[in-house]
């Protein structure tokens, strides 16, 4: 690797050059090599249109509203919070130094922003997740106590308040709905535990969805430099208001490549505000599990393209089981709009008042419905998660290895009649039937789509299977239609839809 090489070093090297020329007879070319060696000035380049000359006046202007935070968590969270579900190569900014037994606390450090002069700060919620006490250094260097005011788990929000009093420097949110591909961005935070680094960049993309495990952000991309520890700051354009909260990169290394995550202004806005009025956030909820269309599962439902939401399981007795939804209902359209996909509609329902009611327009059997939903209000993440069934790890008997050559059956399974083991193993219903599927072509298009033995087919077209003659009867009659079979699965991935193409 070669090192830049400073103005005098070259200057001094030359003249050297020269000296040596002109000693051992070279005096012809000396004064050639004495112009060549007058310092390059530097050309002034035009910057491109509408980028500052600098960023010192607005950086000057929103510094002292960032602080650094640090966090000491409770032994629970030695081993580090963080965001869940993130997809791989994603993080969060901000890790905790992991304690030890018998050692000292372990402390971790994010950074966050003023945004009212009696102190209000908003950061992360996976950095002070899980935490004891709180410190923020102000830009000026004072080391303050903080006090959590609430936060926001599905968001990855979180609002503090300075215990002590006193008037702050503080920024305010914009509506990053203006905000466009291009725009100059700021952001200032603590990365490593640098308080006050200032980066800039553009914004690299909006309304990113695959940038993190929350259904209720589409992030902004930005390529402004952010590391670990810039988790929870600001993200600014250039009239110093907050466009956005910086909260994850994509890093195959860990260190920043250029691909940062900020939640938009205007989705934190609003949860922060939520937290301010009343210390949480609330949101509407259905009670239904919901998954994605593709076009296999368009196709075998009848639906002319994959917008919509599929209805994968309910909640018994929740609102939805209440208006009369069912298992492998497509919800269309909600309150008159129409669902793009299952996030669109996990949006809309947790953006709608609790108790209101809601129309919504669903396909079932190939024909549309129209139904009224009173919503309920969602349950904490925590009350979530203990609610949903454990996919079950359905122990192999011998035979279920899915050797090939043995399902021979036009899906490519072979499967039997439900035992009562099963029906516990897997909390089925009373009402509920199925066939257990004891091996797996690998070549098939099920094995390709996740299926395995031991899972257990409840509903093919539509309807109950209990044999695998029902099961071989709907599959014929998908193949005569010329369209995908519909499967209900449950077993290790939970429970879910699946369309399958049926072999001659």
């Amino acid at each position: 690797m070669t090192d830049a090489i400073s103005p005098k070093f070259l200057r001094r090297t030359l003249f050297a050059g020269a000296a040596a020329l002109a000693l051992f007879g070279g005096f012809a070319s000396a004064p050639a090599l004495f112009a060549s060696a007058q310092e390059i000035q530097p050309q002034a380049v035009a910057p491109p249109a509408g980028a500052p000359m600098s960023f010192a006046d607005l950086i000057e202007r929103v510094r002292p509203a960032v602080v650094s935070i640090t966090v000491r968590q409770s032994p629970d969270a030695a081993q580090g919070p963080g965001v869940e579900g993130l997809p791989p190569g994603f993080e969060e900014f901000f890790r905790g130094r992991p304690g030890r037994p018998g050692g000292p606390a372990p402390t971790s450090l994010g950074s966050g922003f003023f945004i009212a002069e009696n102190g209000t700060i908003v950061t992360n919620h996976h950095v002070i997740e899980g935490a004891e006490e709180i410190t923020i250094r102000t830009s000026d260097g004072r080391d303050l106590p903080a006090e959590i005011v609430g936060s926001d788990e599905a968001t990855d929000i979180a609002v503090l308040r300075v215990r002590g009093g006193g008037r702050f420097p503080f920024v305010t949110f914009d509506d990053a709905s203006h905000v466009r591909v291009g725009d100059w961005v700021v952001a200032v935070g603590n990365p490593f535990g640098l308080d006050g680094t200032a980066t800039a960049g553009i914004v690299s993309a909006m309304g990113r969805r695959d940038a993190g495990s929350s259904a209720y952000v589409d992030y902004m991309q930005i390529d402004a430099p952010i590391n670990r520890g810039n988790s929870g700051g600001p993200t600014f354009d250039l009239h110093g208001n907050v466009i956005g909260v910086n909260s994850a990169i994509f890093s195959p290394t860990g260190g920043n490549v250029g691909i940062g995550f900020a939640i938009p202004a205007n989705t934190a806005s609003q949860v922060v505000n939520q937290i301010i009025r009343g210390g949480r956030v609330t949101r509407g909820w259905i009670g239904v599990s919901i998954q994605p269309l593709d076009d296999d599962l368009a196709h075998s439902l009848g639906l002319p393209n994959s917008h919509g939401a599929l209805i994968a399981s309910l909640v018994p007795d929740g609102p939805a089981a209440r208006a009369g939804l069912q298992n492998g209902d497509v919800i269309l359209t909600y309150n008159g709009n129409e669902i793009q996909d299952s996030r669109d509609l996990t949006q809309r329902v947790g953006a709608s008042a609790i108790g209101s009611s809601q129309r919504i327009e669903i396909m079932r059997n190939g024909q549309r419905r129209t139904l009224n939903l009173r919503l309920a209000e969602r349950p904490s993440e925590q009350q979530l998660a203990s609610t949903t069934p454990t996919p079950q790890q359905a122990p192999q008997a011998p035979g279920e290895q899915g050797t090939p050559g043995v399902a021979q059956s036009s899906l490519g399974v072979a499967v039997r009649p439900l035992t009562a083991e099963d029906r516990t193993r897997y909390e089925l219903a009373a009402s509920e039937n199925g066939v257990f599927i004891t091996s797996v072509d690998p070549g098939s298009d099920l094995a390709e789509k996740g299926v395995r033995p031991g899972d257990i087919i409840l509903q093919a077209g539509g309807r109950p299977v209990r044999t695998s003659a029902e099961l071989t009867t709907a599959a014929e009659a998908a193949r005569r239609a010329n369209r995908p079979l519909l499967l209900q699965i449950t077993g290790r991935a939970g429970r879910r839809f699946i369309a399958t193409e049926v072999a001659e």
